[in-house]
């Protein structure tokens, strides 16, 4: 294996996305100029995730503790980086492709397979989770390797296959020793992820350059778009779900009504306007911007953890309006506060600023989650539905959205030089 990146490391020229001429490796990759659409077969493979979105908020509902929610947040991170990483394997290679599709498909399977063990992952299904994830990842490395015999890229695959090897050991050993479940499966996902920011450092491997992982920004920033999406369609998938179920009576509509509120309040402050704007900022970092794609696949699981929480607290709202339940009331306080900090995050990693509006509206809503301690749960949502929906008319307005430009400004971006179209 190392006598084999040893022979196969060489040095990129450019991106690296031109095929070698009538070379089989050649076939497989996309050109420069592919315009970076997400293909049919990969909106096919998100079906995967909303399954396991669905599964994900199940589990959550069913134990709403600080413990479930500990179990719930390592399998979503598990399945969080099977997209991210087939995300990713997309944008370099033509989905197109036999052996590409045939590729996603393994890995849609692998996910199913996983999102259909995570209701009980951490008792009798363990292993049908952990193994389906390892297989994911070796399976990838083992079509991808052979196929890529005689590329540069080769290696890149080889390095990440090794690394994902050792990761799968803490996996499979989880998957079987019940007492260290949870701490080896948050070592393997701490290990893979910190690897990833390292550019899969192995020795006499090397590291990847910045070159050899270099993305199409409107592809990717196409994916985190559609991903997202896909996140707040189990929020209102399950809200009506709930609400179908719960007699539609005066109560169980008005929760409902806040569950919509509230979608389109995170909806919106996602997107507009450094959520489109993640395309431009990798583009224009060159080679560099694969490390803005990664900082913002982190801060995408982050977000997307925050409307899980949010969907399982408005599921509970629904079915029980006049109900106190501590764990709704956690997951409705949490929920918004997870996404509005990672995305003001991303609008720092986008934009260089710190949109005031939000970073006031954060703690407004762990306070209001507090006050609201000890009324009924409707309270709870309705309040934190308001606070989304006040910042969201102040994102809205001129004048306040200047101030916020120069208070973003601050920390040495001048954001004034990029016009209206600044404010995050």
């Amino acid at each position: 294996m190392v006598r084999l990146g040893l022979r196969l490391r060489l040095r990129l020229r450019g991106r690296g996305r031109v095929a070698m001429a009538g070379g089989f490796p050649g076939r497989l990759l996309l050109r420069r100029e592919n315009p970076g659409r997400a293909s049919f077969l990969e909106l096919f493979f998100d079906l995967a995730f909303i399954f396991a979105l669905t599964r994900l908020s199940r589990a959550l509902l069913d134990n709403p503790s600080i413990l479930g929610g500990i179990q719930v947040a390592l399998m979503l991170a598990a399945l969080w980086w099977v997209w991210f990483v087939t995300a990713w394997s997309a944008d370099w290679f033509d989905p197109r492709a036999p052996l590409i599709v045939a590729l996603l498909l393994w890995v849609m399977f692998g996910g199913l397979l996983m999102a259909a063990a995570v209701p009980t992952a951490f008792d009798g299904h363990a292993p049908v989770f952990a193994v389906a994830y390892v297989a994911i990842h070796l399976g990838r490395a083992a079509i991808l390797i052979p196929a890529l015999r005689g590329h540069p890229l080769q290696v890149r695959s080889l390095r990440v296959a090794v690394w994902f090897a050792i990761s799968g050991v803490l996996w499979v050993v989880g998957a079987v020793v019940a007492p260290a479940r949870a701490v080896l499966w948050a070592l393997a996902l701490v290990l893979e992820y910190l690897l990833a920011r390292l550019r899969w450092p192995f020795p006499r491997l090397g590291r990847s350059t910045w070159t050899e992982l270099q993305v199409n920004g409107r592809h990717l920033s196409e994916r985190y778009q559609q991903i997202f999406i896909i996140a707040l369609g189990e929020l209102i998938l399950i809200s009506g779900v709930t609400y179908s179920e719960s007699g539609m009576d005066r109560d169980s509509t008005l929760a409902f009504a806040l569950a919509f509120v509230t979608a389109v309040a995170l909806a919106r402050l996602y997107l507009v306007p450094a959520g489109a704007r993640l395309a431009e900022r990798i583009e224009a970092a060159g080679p560099p911007g694969s490390r803005v794609t990664l900082k913002a696949g982190y801060l995408h699981l982050v977000m997307i953890a925050g409307v899980l929480a949010t969907s399982v607290a408005m599921e509970m709202t629904i079915d029980d309006p006049a109900g106190n339940d501590r764990g709704q009331l956690a997951l409705g306080a949490i929920g918004p506060a997870l996404f509005l900090t990672a995305r003001i995050h991303l609008a720092a990693v986008v934009d260089g600023n710190r949109p005031w509006a939000r970073l006031v509206g954060v703690p407004v809503i762990v306070v209001a989650g507090l006050a609201t301690v000890k009324l009924p749960q409707l309270v709870n949502s309705a309040v934190v539905a308001g606070v989304l929906l006040l910042i969201v008319l102040v994102d809205a307005m001129p004048g306040l959205r200047r101030f916020g430009r120069q208070v973003g400004g601050r920390d040495g971006v001048d954001t004034r030089r990029r016009g209206e179209r600044s404010d995050a």
